[in-house]
């Protein structure tokens, strides 16, 4: 029997933000049919947290699915408002976030490597600040981490679940950072196809659409 266990944030555990049955994991038990999923997931988890929640994979888990580092990246949002003299100033502090999030997310996915499941990780989508200039600082930040993302799931041949890509309107979002009940049905889509068409020891993308 397929079981799917999912690891990371509440880009996974987003059942607060939805209606009843909205959220991702009820929506893709129901896409799986027969099969089962187990949420270790937990909103406001941060990468060391998703570490810790892999104690906790069953022995009968078939397929691990982890999104993790948005709420990292949060953490360090203040950062982007801070007064520099130049732009290389300014590179040289996304550059320390880059590193710092580039070591904490391989250290997790050696973790996650230590199980030896199929496994795919999600990249993390962009935000919907409600103000303008914040959207497209915060979203170009997010394009230096997500690169570390990319480079680690081509680096280790897992399929990439590009929420980016997926994520394009605004009824995609709950909120400014989490998944609506449109957004929970692209994610599961695309577990589903990452699952299915994902070639065993290779890299590939996958966005459910």
């Amino acid at each position: 029997m397929v079981h799917v266990v999912l690891i990371g944030d509440s880009i996974l555990d987003n059942a607060a933000y939805v209606p009843r049955g909205g959220d991702v994991a009820f929506i893709l038990m129901k896409q799986l049919g027969d099969g089962q999923v187990t949420l270790l997931a937990r909103d406001g988890a941060v990468i060391e947290d998703a570490i810790g929640q892999l104690n906790s994979v069953p022995d009968g888990a078939t397929f691990l699915v982890v999104s993790a580092g948005g709420n990292d990246a949060l953490q360090s949002i203040g950062v982007l408002l801070e007064s520099v003299r130049t732009v290389a100033e300014a590179l040289e502090k996304v550059r320390v976030i880059r590193d710092r999030f580039r070591d904490r997310y391989r250290t997790l996915l050696n973790e996650v490597g230590r199980y030896d499941r199929p496994t795919a990780i999600c990249t993390i989508y962009d935000v919907m600040l409600p103000d303008l200039q914040q959207r497209r600082i915060a979203n170009l930040a997010l394009g230096v981490l997500n690169d570390v993302i990319i480079r680690e799931a081509a680096r280790r041949g897992l399929p990439l679940i590009d929420l980016r890509v997926m994520f394009s309107q605004e009824r995609h979002y709950a909120n400014a950072i989490e998944p609506s009940e449109q957004g929970s049905e692209l994610i599961a889509a695309a577990v589903v196809e990452a699952m299915h068409k994902a070639p065993s020891g290779r890299s590939t993308i996958h966005t459910g659409l």
